[in-house]
């Protein structure tokens, strides 16, 4: 069974090819990786910065997340670089642990809360990574069967999470967030990501 369900809506500026914001969602040992990305800049240079940090997450999921920003930092040094907010989730302990560098902001819905009601949001640190590293410190919450994350790149408004539902569809959630607040003017990614099993 799955353990989580996710959905992501992007824009990409009007005369780019590709964009530099990117998202994953990957299996890491016994838990589940969640990211997001986003390439300094817009066009082809953020894009393949924003790739590389994707790629170098992906083959270390399993590490800890201020481990996987190194990584990042070091390999992303001869790049514009990115920031990024990223997450870990252990559904056996019922453990989310995360991180931001930069203005990827993010937020978690608990499962049950009132519409619009956001319990907790993750505190970024500024920088760069592959440029400026701030001092690295994770947070860690508890987090159980149905909370929702959400994260979102600068091409979204910062009151993105008003009117969210923990009980609408992770895709429909992603794209509203994506309509109402997308600012038209940068690359912008949603992805939003609900806990629906734990391990046991």
């Amino acid at each position: 069974m799955p353990l989580v369900e996710y959905g992501v809506a992007k824009f990409i500026l009007p005369g780019e090819s590709e964009s530099g914001d990117r998202h994953l969602v990957c299996c890491a040992g016994d838990g589940i990786l969640i990211a997001v990305i986003d390439g300094i800049g817009h066009g082809e240079e953020a894009a393949s910065a924003s790739g590389t940090a994707v790629s170098i997450l992906k083959a270390n999921a399993d590490e800890p997340v201020i481990s996987l920003v190194e990584r990042c930092h070091e390999s992303l040094r001869s790049t514009r670089g990115v920031v990024l907010s990223l997450a870990s989730i252990d559904p056996q302990h019922g453990m989310l642990t995360w991180l931001g560098v930069g203005n990827v902001q993010g937020v978690l819905m608990r499962a049950g809360a009132p519409k619009g009601s956001v319990q907790e949001v993750l505190l970024l640190r500024g920088g760069v990574v592959g440029s400026q590293l701030p001092a690295l410190q994770a947070a860690v919450l508890p987090i159980a069967k149905g909370d929702t994350l959400v994260f979102v790149t600068d091409g979204i408004q910062g009151e993105f999470a008003e009117g969210l539902s923990a009980l609408e569809s992770p895709q429909r959630a992603a794209e509203k967030i994506l309509k109402r607040h997308g600012r038209g003017n940068d690359d912008a990614l949603v992805l939003v990501v609900r806990l629906t099993g734990v391990r046991a």
